[in-house]
């Protein structure tokens, strides 16, 4: 095979306002990096941490094949997730141990984390990154944060606010003086520096002390003030905050004066929906700031009026792309984080939560009866953005014990999202905490009993005490729904654990139970789980419910069920020899390109079976060596159920005895290396992307990994030399090193030599 392609280049977010100056620092962040593998940066908040770490991010992505990843941990609460939000950034499915998971991930990688604003984690991020770092000799981590990290290896460099004119000086091309007329220029586009107001941008300037985030909060004040009337008011604001001698005042009350100075010069109505809108850690859109900031009594104008306002007044930013294409709302941290402490010294931050908690209790239970149609895949876009406030509401709810109810009734909802959504860890905290506050034995632990077993089950982490309350409870309420809800939980774990039939008469019962409620999904789910099982035992009928299960998800048009109603149609073809039109379906489902990891390993090993009724069994290996891959980012653990690998283990064996042990298991480990996008251009036997002109294929189909490896095995160093230079395990060496041969076509270590030598020559 030829270089495994570059894969996704990231996430860094697109730059919507100029860059202004930093040379200095950029140089000094990419050689730090270059001689480094952990750089902090560090200094008060709103001093452009964090602005410099994305430009150099950019920057340097060519240098690292897969990808700059940024992770944004400002509106993380809970320490203990700082892993689960490492892996939602680079897409993976949680799993039980995500240190441990991110850590076999990165293993063999080339990539750069971007740890933004951590200093609230920073005890997890340092533990983390220190774990990672270990693991994998080609990651760096670029973090920012108030405070260093502490780690062994740290290299740090302190990020100072923007040059300001010198006080003598009203002329000079300080760059924060430049920061100011652009960001003035973009809200009122006459304006530019002049004889007659340089010297009071200037003063702006150094009265701000260089901070950026000061400087754009002030700029934007030209819209409606000349610049002599910013600087008597600014005067005036940080006069009263910041008197004392100046050597005593610290930058960041310099910039709490500022933001202090534009909350007053804001409406009230302005000033209370800054202050409530904090409650949003991750943004909010419209629609949210109605139901949640402005209550009818509290007068001041319609709420789009306000947040227009906020949105001029550079308070609130606004993104496009939501759910229902609704603009989409955020603040700085700072910027909240002092709204933050004007709700909670106002008195009203009590009600303001109980109004979130409500809307976000509301939307739960909107997306349990929406999430079955046209609008499916959609929901899950829009919950994952909201992933941040769901967090928020939770622990907020989980903290009081007279709110718990609300915090279980919600996750519960949201069961099949922790799933799809890749947030299994997280859903399952939630859970697991909520059902220990509400002991009552009510509808509410029920549900949240069911949803908890329900990820236990596909997780493989133990389940029996939750499906015998459950049975208990769904008696003692004597409810229907809760009785086919401990069926097919009872029945998914039996087929799991081997019992076939025993699973399938379970599934069954639970399928009845769910056309009596009516409950469209639950139908569904247990269409696909009851397809499975037949298809294992042989059984004809599950072709038949297979195809019940497509018109479903078809005739309410939910595109995420459809494809596991395509898989599912796709497994009784190939069990009825026509390998070539499951092939087909197989593919229609992988086109989707959803989101739902499980689902694509479980389509990716069905083509695996179809290639080897085929006789492809150098496909074979690829395709299973993918679905290897898939299965560990999705955190799911189906695929290691018996019935499920057994017949993975039967195409293996097959495909090992056609091509033989060792090209088997290098096609095996290559493809088991890939990326996402890797597996779905496998998948659709689609060519990997042509790379950029300046960067050709390496010599020999190497990667740039092997090629470094290929040259320590010319040195004469063993597997384990290389790995304790490297920082990677034994098994990960030996496998590139067998690549290395059967790509070169060689046969012995010795060789190696000779050829690299060659390719000198």
């Amino acid at each position: 095979m030829g270089a495994r392609s570059r894969r996704s280049t990231g996430n860094l977010p697109a730059e919507l306002t100029s860059f202004v100056g930093r040379r200095q620092e950029v140089g000094a962040v990419k050689r730090l990096l270059a001689a480094a593998r952990l750089v902090t940066l560090t200094g008060a908040g709103g001093v452009g941490k964090t602005r410099l770490a994305l430009r150099v991010a950019a920057d340097v992505r060519r240098a690292f094949p897969d990808g700059v990843w940024l992770v944004e941990l400002a509106d993380l609460g809970d320490p203990r997730l700082v892993p689960n939000a490492v892996a939602a950034a680079l897409g993976l499915r949680g799993t039980s141990d995500q240190a441990a998971g991110l850590a076999e991930y990165l293993e063999d990688r080339q990539l750069l984390l971007v740890l933004d604003n951590c200093e609230h984690v920073a005890d997890e991020c340092a533990t983390l990154a220190a774990k990672l770092l270990a693991g994998s000799g080609g990651l760096r981590v670029l973090a920012t944060s108030r405070h260093t990290l502490h780690v062994e290896g740290e290299h740090i460099l302190h990020v100072e606010p923007l040059p300001v004119p010198p006080d003598d000086d009203d002329g000079g091309p300080a760059e924060a003086v430049t920061l100011f007329a652009e960001r003035a220029a973009a809200v009122s586009p006459g304006f530019e520096l002049t004889p007659g107001n340089r010297a009071a941008v200037s003063r702006i300037c150094r009265r701000l002390e260089g901070i950026p985030l000061a400087i754009e909060l002030a700029a934007v004040r030209v819209r409606v003030l000349s610049a002599d009337q910013v600087l008597e008011r600014l005067d005036d604001r940080l006069g009263l905050l910041t008197a004392g001698p100046r050597a005593a005042r610290p930058r960041r009350r310099t910039l709490e004066a500022a933001i202090g100075w534009s909350f007053e010069l804001c409406t009230p109505a302005e000033q209370r929906l800054w202050a409530q809108a904090s409650v949003f850690p991750g943004g909010f859109d419209l629609d949210a700031a109605e139901q949640v900031c402005a209550p009818a009594e509290a007068g001041g104008g319609s709420t789009l009026d306000v947040v227009t306002g906020l949105v001029d007044k550079s308070v609130l930013s606004r993104r496009n792309g939501t759910f229902g294409r609704h603009a989409w709302y955020r603040m700085l941290e700072t910027v909240r984080e002092y709204g933050g402490a004007k709700l909670a010294g106002g008195g009203g931050e009590a009600g303001v939560r109980a109004r979130q908690a409500a809307y976000y209790a509301d939307l739960a239970r909107r997306y349990r009866a929406e999430g079955f149609g046209p609008r499916q895949a959609e929901w899950l876009g829009r919950l994952r953005r909201e992933n941040a406030n769901l967090r928020a509401v939770l622990e907020h709810c989980l903290a009081d014990p007279g709110r718990a109810s609300q915090a279980l009734d919600i996750a519960a909802s949201l069961w099949n999202f922790w799933y799809g959504g890749g947030l299994v860890p997280e859903g399952c905290a939630h859970l697991r905490r909520g059902l220990e506050l509400c002991a009552g034995r009510t509808l509410v632990r029920a549900r949240g009993l069911y949803a908890m077993a329900f990820l236990a089950i596909q997780t493989g982490a133990p389940h029996a005490e939750l499906l015998a309350e459950l049975a208990e409870l769904a008696e003692e309420l004597a409810d229907d729904r809760l009785r086919a809800g401990h069926a097919e939980c009872a029945g998914m774990a039996t087929f799991f654990a081997g019992d076939l039939t025993g699973g399938a008469a379970l599934l069954e019962r639970a399928l009845a139970g769910y056309r009596t409620a009516g409950d469209a999904l639950l139908v569904f789910d247990t269409l696909i789980l009851l397809a499975a099982v037949r298809f294992f035992l042989g059984d004809p009928r599950g072709a038949a419910v297979a195809e019940e299960a497509l018109a479903l998800a078809d005739r309410h048009q939910a595109q995420w069920s459809r494809g596991y109603a395509l898989w599912a149609v796709a497994i009784h073809r190939w069990r009825a020899d026509a390998p070539g039109a499951a092939a087909e379906l197989l593919r229609e489902a992988v086109a989707l390109r959803l989101p739902d990891r499980t689902l694509l390993a479980f389509l990716v090993e069905a083509l695996a079976w179809c290639r080897s009724a085929e006789g492809a069994h150098d496909r074979v290996a690829r395709l299973l060596g993918c679905a290897a891959s898939v299965w560990r980012l999705s955190g799911a653990r189906v695929g290691e159920m018996s019935p499920y690998q057994g017949v993975d283990e039967q195409c293996a064996a097959l495909a090992r005895q056609a091509l033989g042990a060792e090209a088997f298991d290098a096609a095996f480990a290559e493809a088991a290396g890939s990326g996402l996008d890797e597996v779905v251009r496998c998948a659709l036997g689609e060519r990997p992307p042509a790379a950029p002109a300046a960067e050709a294929a390496p010599p020999g189909g190497l990667t740039r990994r092997q090629r470094e490896i290929a040259e320590l095995v010319a040195r004469g160093m063993t597997n384990k030399e290389i790995a304790a230079a490297l920082v990677l395990s034994g098994r990960t060496v030996e496998g590139h090193v067998e690549n290395i041969l059967v790509k070169l076509g060689l046969t012995s270590r010795t060789q190696v030599a000779s050829w690299l030598a060659g390719r000198a020559g």
